[in-house]
């Protein structure tokens, strides 16, 4: 894997992420990631650091709560999300990959999830 430095647009919010981007990636269609289009990996919560500790952040959560999507109050985008692995029980980020500068979206190998069903 790879250190990747990701931001929300306004750079208020920064963060260090061990992303296989050879690995695939997830488009979700639930109703908050289809509106969003976020393109998500998931990844150990200790393979993240967010560089920004005391920048606000605002937390939403829906249907289950599972997922706390955090994300900037100035600019308003999610870059990552924080949650539990549905089997491990253990931390995991979910790094909306679009929030990392330079990554060619076209190289991706993307994973269709029916969150709609979940």
């Amino acid at each position: 894997m790879t250190i990747h430095a990701g931001s929300c647009h306004c750079g208020a919010v920064k963060f260090e992420a061990d992303v296989d981007l050879s690995a695939p990636v997830i488009s979700c269609n639930c109703s908050h990631c289809s509106r969003k289009g976020f393109l998500l990996s998931f990844i150990p919560a200790a393979s993240f650091t967010l560089k920004t500790p005391d920048a606000p952040l605002t937390e939403y959560r829906f249907n289950k709560e599972h997922i706390a999507h955090l994300f900037c109050p100035k600019c308003g985008v999610e870059a990552f999300a924080r949650g539990k692995h549905p089997a491990t029980g253990a931390d995991v980020v979910a790094v909306n990959v679009r929030s990392i500068p330079g990554v060619d979206l076209d190289m991706l190998t993307i994973k269709k999830v029916d969150g709609a069903k979940l």
